[in-house]
């Protein structure tokens, strides 16, 4: 991934058409490193989380290009790159397993997802009142390199929830996510998606807490089992 890395932090600081149209050579390269990265990440976490379903590259990635219609930012490309296993793919509305490489920034891994949907969340909370400490139990089974996302999150709990004991942090998420931080020397050794799929593993039991709340909420009307 080395060629990679070398392009996006190049691409950062020469955020324009010119130079991309000049070392497009570069990008193709990455681009091919990317698709054969997600290949091998789908199928890695395909042999531990069958719920994810039959997934392409083009599922779970996304185009450099960005939209600049409604942003004071017009730099013309991403310059980061992201591969979102999830089931049905990025646009399922499910949360998953996501790589996030931006050498410039910070890279990544993320379980779960970000701005978890209202209606989830008002379903999570109350499986974790009633939960006897199930969702803490599926939390001790992920790898320590996962942090909880508690960066958006209320000042208190919400109404009919309890503000102290064991669980009262977690009725004040609005985000249900895992977030590791990653050096660019992660992304150099060898068998890297073996290596990622590895740690996602361990947040399988976190994950799949959560889309049931969020399959519930996108299919109320269907009993649950």
């Amino acid at each position: 991934m080395k060629n990679s890395l070398d392009f996006l932090r190049a691409l950062a600081q020469n955020n324009n058409r010119e130079w991309f149209n000049a070392n497009k050579e570069q990008y193709l390269v990455h681009k091919v490193n990317l698709n054969n990265l997600a290949v091998e990440l789908i199928s890695e976490i395909r042999s531990f989380d069958p719920q994810i379903g039959l997934l392409q590259p083009s599922d779970c990635t996304w185009r450099i290009y960005r939209d600049t219609r409604f942003s004071k930012d017009k730099s013309p490309y991403k310059t980061h790159a992201g591969i979102f296993v999830s089931p049905g793919g990025k646009k399922s509305g499910f949360h998953g397993y996501y790589l996030h490489i931006d050498p410039s920034a910070k890279n990544l891994l993320c379980v779960g997802g970000y701005q978890t949907p209202p209606a989830a969340i008002r379903i999570l909370r109350e499986d974790i009142l009633h939960g006897k400490g199930d969702f803490r139990e599926a939390l001790s089974k992920a790898d320590p390199i996962f942090k909880l996302d508690s960066s958006d999150c209320l000042k208190k709990a919400p109404k009919s929830f309890p503000d102290d004991g064991p669980d009262a942090v977690f009725y004040k998420l609005k985000n249900f996510g895992l977030i590791a931080y990653l050096p660019d020397s992660f992304f150099l050794k060898k068998n890297l998606a073996k290596r990622v799929a590895s740690l996602f593993q361990t947040t399988m039991p976190f994950l799949h807490y959560v889309n049931r709340a969020i399959d519930y909420s996108l299919h109320p009307e269907e009993e649950q089992y």
